[in-house]
């Protein structure tokens, strides 16, 4: 295991001046900390948390809250959890994960928190996750839009949910269809709420109405229906109502692959007979997948990253400018799924 006279060799400075970098009791030049925290990176350097909390008067921990119940996570967890736990790793962070079903936070859960701040993701309107940080004046950074009446300006990352969904309707209007059906987040998130705009805005830019069926929510996580929502849906609408849907819009891949199911025992086939695309999917398994499934890339390692660096920023780890909202860019991966009709 590194140790900090490893680092202070290889990056050409006193012991004294590591200490400095993560600590952030003295200032050190923007040149010195960049080498600093390269060599550590590279070392795997993690500084003594018992000892530097005596130092800086800090827990040296920051919390990670995502409201996902009692289910696994899938691909997007995975990856922005892993990038999310190295980043802190560089500036001497640990990362406390809380999994919490939604609408069931209760006061203590932050209250009694040995955290110097918070990365909160999948906010929900009026997220009380948010409001007791907020009242508590724990540093926070959300990934996702901010949607609380009494909080006006919240550092957030986020993927352009707008652009995203419009992007995916022109995508599939482009190839002639007209009559699409989009399975959304649920309609408590602020993603959702953002999405179901752009689904609309988009389709009032085609001159296309928007009918009752079009538009779909996933239930709560803890419910009966969460387990089938895809398969319901789309049984119901294209199965009982006999919609003329051509295509469908799944917000993840396990909905994704519900309606793959629902498809094949309604005895319809894709692309041929419906085209499927998946907002947020593992894109290991969008190409493992018979057909293989056309889905977005939402960057989510890079979501991870970028909202501990702003977290750092807010804590005054690190310097410099940083934006209050940071976008990570987001593209369409084609696949097989899709097709011209």
């Amino acid at each position: 295991m590194a140790k900090i006279d490893d680092v202070a060799r290889l990056a050409k400075v006193s012991k004294g001046t590591v200490s400095n970098v993560f600590s952030q009791k003295r200032p050190t030049s923007k040149e010195v900390t960049e080498r600093v925290m390269s060599v550590s990176r590279k070392l795997n350097y993690v500084p003594n948390h018992i000892a530097r909390s005596l130092v800086t008067k800090k827990t040296m921990a920051i919390g990670l809250t995502i409201p996902h119940g009692s289910f696994f996570f899938n691909a997007f967890h995975t990856q922005f959890i892993n990038a999310v736990i190295l980043e802190a790793s560089y500036y001497g962070y640990r990362v406390l994960l809380d999994m919490i079903p939604l609408q069931k936070v209760k006061t203590p859960f932050l209250s009694s928190y040995p955290i110097d701040g918070a990365v909160v993701m999948s906010p929900t309107t009026d997220d009380e996750r948010i409001d007791l940080m907020h009242l508590g004046q724990i540093p926070f950074v959300t990934v996702g839009k901010v949607m609380n009446a009494n909080i006006d300006h919240a550092a957030s990352v986020d993927n352009d949910n707008m652009k995203i969904i419009t992007s995916i309707c022109n995508y599939l209007i482009d190839k002639g269809h007209r009559n699409l059906m989009f399975l959304n987040a649920n309609e408590l998130m602020t993603v959702s709420i953002v999405r179901t705009a752009g689904f609309i805005q988009a389709m009032h830019d085609h001159q296309i109405e928007v009918e009752p069926h079009m538009i779909h929510h996933k239930p709560a996580i803890l419910s009966n229906e969460y387990m089938d929502y895809g398969y319901a849906e789309t049984i119901r609408v294209l199965g009982k109502l006999k919609k003329q849907v051509t295509a469908i819009i799944a917000d993840d891949d396990r909905t994704a692959f519900s309606v793959l199911n629902a498809i094949k025992d309604l005895g319809l086939r894709v692309p041929e007979d419906i085209s499927l695309f998946v907002i947020c999917g593992d894109l290991s398994m969008m190409v493992q997948s018979n057909p293989s499934l056309s889905s977005m890339d939402l960057q989510p390692s890079e979501l991870g990253i970028q909202s501990v660096r702003l977290l750092m920023h807010k804590l005054d780890v690190l310097k410099g400018d940083f934006p209050e909202n940071k976008i990570i860019d987001s593209k369409i991966i084609e696949r097989d799924s899709c097709s011209t009709i």
